[in-house]
Order: C-alpha cells, then sequence, then structure tokens
C-alpha cells in the first residue's frame, strides 16, 4: 500500500540519535514515501532559551555537532534498510518557525511525537504558523532521551544499547577526539 503523503518532516536536535529517535522516524517513514528529518540547533547560532524546555539551549545538551548528527541519522536509517532516496537530512528553525518556508517545502506535513509541554508547544506553534501537524502519538513516556545517553556517556558507562547500532562509531568518534565536548578529562 502506497503511503498517504508524497513528503512529511519530522525534526529534532538528536543529540545523539538514539533508539526512540529511531522509532519515532520509521514510524513517520509509513506515512510518506519520502521524509525530510530536519535537525534543530544545528550550530551555537540557533541556540535560543525555550521556556518549555529550559535546557535546550545550553552547549552541555548539545555536544555533537550537526555533521556528526547528519552522519548517525544517515547510517542509522540506511542501516534499517531504507534507501538513500527516501530521505534527506536539513537544518530545522523550529525556535523560528516562521523561516520553515526557506527549509520546507510549503505543504509538508510535520510529524510530531507529543511528550511534555515542549512538544505540544512546537504543535501549537507549526500550526500557528499554517504549517499541517500530524500528531503521531500523545502522552507516551520516552523510553529513550538524549539526556540519559549524555549522562551515561559522562559517568563512563555503557549508553551502546540506547542507540542504534550504525550510530555507534559516529558517537565513539565525538568522545575519542574531543572528550572535552561531554565533560570528560582528557
Amino acid at each position: 500500500m502506497r503511503p498517504p503523503y508524497e513528503w512529511g518532516c519530522v525534526h529534532g536536535r538528536f543529540q545523539p540519535f538514539h533508539s526512540g529517535h529511531l522509532e519515532y522516524t520509521l514510524l513517520a517513514k509509513e506515512r510518506c514515501r519520502r521524509l525530510l528529518i530536519g535537525v534543530t540547533n544545528p550550530d551555537l547560532t540557533w541556540f535560543m532559551p525555550e521556556a518549555a524546555n529550559p535546557s535546550r539551549h545550553t552547549v552541555e545538551a548539545n555536544p555533537f555537532t550537526y555533521f556528526e548528527r547528519t552522519l548517525m541519522l544517515r547510517d542509522s536509517l540506511l542501516d534499517e534498510g531504507l534507501e538513500a532516496g527516501e530521505f534527506l537530512v536539513a537544518p530545522f528553525p523550529i525556535q523560528q518557525p516562521e523561516l520553515c518556508r526557506y527549509y520546507v517545502p510549503e505543504g509538508m506535513i510535520h510529524f510530531i511525537r507529543v511528550y511534555s509541554g515542549w512538544e505540544e508547544e512546537k504543535v501549537c506553534r507549526l500550526r500557528a504558523h499554517g504549517l499541517t501537524v500530524e500528531v503521531l502519538s500523545r502522552d507516551e513516556e520516552k523510553a529513550v532521551s538524549g539526556t540519559e545517553v549524555r549522562r551515561l556517556i559522562r559517568a563512563g558507562l555503557a549508553w551502546e544499547h540506547l542507540v542504534p547500532a550504525a550510530a555507534v562509531p559516529i558517537i565513539r568518534d565525538a568522545i575519542n577526539n574531543e572528550p572535552w565536548r561531554f565533560g570528560i578529562s582528557a
């Protein structure tokens, strides 16, 4: 059966891309032929305080570069059997949705899973700017969080089981090359 939409969009910080993100991305991909994966906070100039999610703008909450996150996304989705032409990764201005038209084609469906007030805020924000949003699920408990993965990395504890296998070497390289980004002493 053909998916109902030609293009869809998911977005997140993906700090790092973990198994919960993979599940969300694949769930959205079932609803469209091709998927745009928007990476929020692609660099320090995009960081803005956010009342609905007060720590999302801090340097500690954003140790992975846009390039590293793009590699994690690409390698994980290819590893899941998606073809390169079925998805695209791009920056996504969730904190300035009026700029979305410069990154996302008009009429694209935006898929969101709602876990907290921050996700509710994103739904409202996108809709207020005339974007079409489909809530994939609501009020579920997050099984994995980037905060927890980053905490385990900083503590030197096992984190690999919380991320897609294809993302592990990218994360390890980042940690080994610049441990200070993760609060680890060299």
